[in-house]
Formats: structure tokens, sequence, C-alpha cells
């Protein structure tokens, strides 16, 4: 299929030729890293482009309210891809080191588990959203108006939830196949129908949030079509070409595969979990600041989570690439791809970051009811905290991608719980409060008294932006340099290549 020219792998590969200029990186692991990131950075922008347009519709539509309402009801959506994405991250480890040892016969039973334990976790979690939904929301907020949507809009997402996760799966075996360019194509397509659907359904139904939320989830359920499809039969008509099909009569429950993807899975989710469940303390305290506030963190975030999309295509190219590597016994060489892709996602995360300073004011302004919204001034400064914060994002993804591809899973959890819970979540905490207050020891008359906090206010907030990078990026470098990864691997690696 032909592969028209694009200018953000023109720009990523600017980029990495600057850099292969002066002698920091190799130019031919520019190219092979590019080929496979740029379609993978495509999908993220798309994707988070998407949830920014469903914010900035529905504050245009419906009000700061609403905004604040979708806000609270995101970390519980943020489950989907916290436990997909925990699957996901099994999948593309042993599919890419399958693919690059050329054992294609077992690749069909890792898919096909990943499905199976994809489906297991996520449909309960569905259900418990669709029937209590305004009791998830109300532990996060009194604003009885943010409540309303905020449920209104849980209600109907969650029934996307299976899909989500199943979207993830898919996009990672693609990938770890050596092929970002059709999961690109899926994923983004998929994000542009939801954008379609969604203005479709706020401003032409009247649906308001419960309109957003059905374009989400009708959006993932053509992705997972398309993949199945594509998967089963090896081509989807007006995408093309798979890079492998499976039998979907196989065995599913693989004890082997299932055991893998757990122990490779299992702290992936819990590192995506840190993100999600940090969201719920993090929103329960900007709500002490006020409705503002918490739309401003809102908006900030979505566009942050366009920023972080370089972060998308590098940790999965690293995890495809480092992963293809060790499959094929070559364990310098996925170190050499691992340190020069560390490089190339720094370097771009200062071209996104520094461009995103510069359109602050006017990219915050689209997601307001007017330019003189209050929300607008606080989230422009969280903007700029979040251009800070997203370089060393660049370097903590970019060393998680190499420990992913191995295995070695749980040190990037240990490092995302650190920097989010005990740092991060602290800081906002203390901005918010004048004080801690005074609690009584149960069984010993001991009563501790409150402690005065210094009055830094929404400085909180931006130090708290800062710390959930800066830590992880320090301590997932560490642990990349260490080296101890390469060993690890060892343990995930087929034992011989099968037959075609």
């Amino acid at each position: 299929m032909a592969r028209f020219p694009n200018p953000f792998r023109a720009l990523i590969l600017y980029i990495g030729f600057a850099l292969a200029k002066a002698g920091v990186i190799d130019r031919h692991r520019v190219v092979r890293t590019t080929d496979l990131a740029w379609p993978r950075i495509v999908t993220g922008i798309a994707r988070m482009s998407k949830n920014a347009v469903d914010v900035a519709m529905v504050g245009v539509a419906v009000g700061t309210s609403a905004v604040a309402g979708v806000g609270f009801a995101g970390p519980y959506w943020g489950l989907a891809f916290a436990l997909g994405g925990g699957v996901a991250g099994g999948t593309i480890a042993l599919v890419s080191q399958r693919f690059g040892a050329e054992a294609y016969g077992e690749l069909g039973d890792a898919i096909r588990a990943s499905v199976l334990l994809s489906i297991a976790i996520t449909i309960p979690v569905s259900a418990v959203f669709w029937t209590f939904p305004t009791r998830f929301i109300d532990v996060l907020s009194s604003n009885e108006a943010a409540i309303a949507f905020g449920a209104d809009y849980l209600r109907i997402v969650g029934l996307g939830v299976p899909f989500a996760a199943l979207n993830l799966v898919g996009s990672r075996v693609l990938v770890g196949c050596d092929d970002a360019y059709t999961a690109m194509q899926v994923r983004a397509g998929g994000a542009l129908a939801n954008i379609v659907l969604s203005a479709a359904f706020i401003f032409g139904l009247g649906w308001g949030v419960e309109g957003a939320a059905f374009g989400t989830v009708l959006s993932n359920v053509f992705a997972v079509a398309a993949f199945t499809v594509g998967l089963v039969r090896g081509r989807v008509p007006g995408i093309g070409e798979f890079p492998i099909s499976i039998s979907p009569f196989g065995s599913y429950v693989n004890p082997d595969m299932l055991r893998d993807l757990v122990e490779i899975g299992l702290p992936v989710g819990a590192r995506n979990l840190v993100w999600t469940v940090a969201e719920f303390p993090m929103l329960a305290i900007l709500d002490v600041f006020g409705e503002n506030t918490v739309a401003a963190f809102v908006i900030a975030r979505r566009i942050w989570g366009i920023m972080n999309a370089p972060g998308w295509g590098f940790g999965l190219a690293s995890s495809s690439l480092v992963g293809q590597e060790l499959g094929g016994e070559d364990s310098a060489e996925a170190e050499a791809y691992a340190t020069d892709i560390i490089r190339f996602s720094v370097a771009t995360y200062l071209v996104f970051a520094a461009l995103t300073a510069v359109f602050a004011t006017d990219i915050v302004t689209l997601f307001a009811e007017s330019p003189e919204s209050p929300e607008i001034p606080i989230a422009v400064n969280l903007v700029y905290a979040a251009c800070v914060a997203v370089v060393f994002q660049g370097i903590s993804g970019g060393a998680a991608g190499p420990l992913d591809a191995a295995g070695d899973t749980k040190i990037p959890f240990a490092s995302q719980f650190l920097g989010m819970f005990c740092v991060s979540i602290p800081l906002a905490y203390v901005g918010a409060r004048e004080a801690t207050p005074a609690i009584d020891v149960p069984g010993l008359a001991v009563t501790v008294p409150e402690v005065a906090l210094p009055a830094i206010g929404l400085w909180g907030v931006y130090l708290a932006f800062v710390a959930e990078t800066t830590i992880p990026a320090a301590i997932n470098y560490w642990r990349f340099r260490s080296g101890k990864w390469k060993a690890i691997s060892e343990a995930y690696r087929p034992d011989a290549p099968a037959d075609d």
C-alpha cells in the first residue's frame, strides 16, 4: 500500500537527522525508529485531539460544570486504558520477541490469550459503571451540577471499556510485528469518527455529555471490528494488508501465555493505574480550589495528552525494536537502539513543548465559553508547567520502553507510584490546605496536632505536574543504565523458532 508523505514523519526525521549529524544517535536507527514511531505519534495526537475536542465541544455547548463533570468521570474511563494497557504491555513483549525470532506458530496463542484476558477483566468494570455512576462521581465532588453531568457521561462511556481494552491489544499486536502504520490507520480513523459522531450527537441531536460518551463508545467498537477482520482475514478493505493473520478458532486458554501476560502485564497495568488512580485524590483536592480550577486542570490535561503523543510512538518503537533484537539474541544492538531512542524522544519532546508554550493562551481559549472565562488564566499556567514536565516524560517513557520489552516492568511501576503518590499529590494537597487536620490515635488517647502548611496555593498544582515526571525519569533511566533488563528478558524469549 502506498504511503503518502506525512508532515509528522518529516518533522521527526528532521529532528533525528539533526541529532545524527551532531553524532548523538545513529542515522540508520533514526530511520527505522521513525518509520515505527511516527504512525503511533499521529495516532496519539488524533486520539488525544479527540479527547480535547470532546471537552471543547462540551464546554462550548453546555458550560464549565459539564467540563468539570466529564473531568470527574475521566479517571474511571481511564481504567479501561489501565487494564487494557496492562494486557497490551504483555502482548507487545510476547509478540515482538516471537516476531523477531520468527516463531510465528506461537503468535496466535499469544494474541488469543490477550483477547480472553482483556474481556475477562473489563466486562465487570463496565457493568459496575452502568449500575452505580452517580456514586462514583459523588466521591470526588460536592458540586451537584458537575456530579449529574459526570454520572450521565460515565454511565454511557462505561459500555466502551471492553472495546477500548481490545483496541489497545489490537494496536500492540501490529506494532510488535513492525507495522505501526496499519495500527495508525485503524486507531486514528476511529478517533476521527469519534469527533464526527460526538459533534453530531452534541450539537445536532442536543445530547450534551451523553452525546460525547456515545461517540467514544461507537468509535472504539468500529476500531475493534477493523482489527478483528484484519487479524482474521489478513486485510481490511480500504486499509490494506495486515502483517499477520491468525485463526480465531485456536486455543484461548494457553496456561503459559496467560501466565506470561500476567507476569509482564500486571506491573504495566499497575503503572497505568497509578496515573488513573492518582487523578481521584488530585481531583478531590482541586475541588477545594473550586470549579474553575477543576475545569482548568481538565483542559490542561487534555493539552498534556497531545504533547505526550511522541512518548507513545517512541515508547512502543523502543519496546518493539528492542524486543525484536532481544528475540534475535543481540543484546548489544538492543541496548544501542534503546539509548538512541531515549535521546531522540527527548529532543522531539522539546520541540513539541516549545510550540505549545508559544501558543498556550490561544489553545486554552478554544476550550472555554468565552475568552473571559475565569478558568483560562489558571489553565494557561498549568500548560506552562506541563511544557516543563513533558520533557522529563521523554526520558521516563523512553527508558521504560526497553524495560517493557524485556519484561522488566516492576521498576517503571514503582517509579510512577513514587512520583505520583509520594510527591505530586502531596504537593497539590499543600497548595490546597492551610494545615493538616488534627488526628486522634485510636486506643492511645493521643491526638496528633494539626501542622501548618506553606501558603503556596496553585503553585502546589504547578509543581505537582513537574514532580510526576521528574522522579520516574530519574529512576527509569537508572534502571535502564544498570543493564539488568537484558538478563531478565531471557525468561520470556521463545525457546526455538516454530515452523511457518
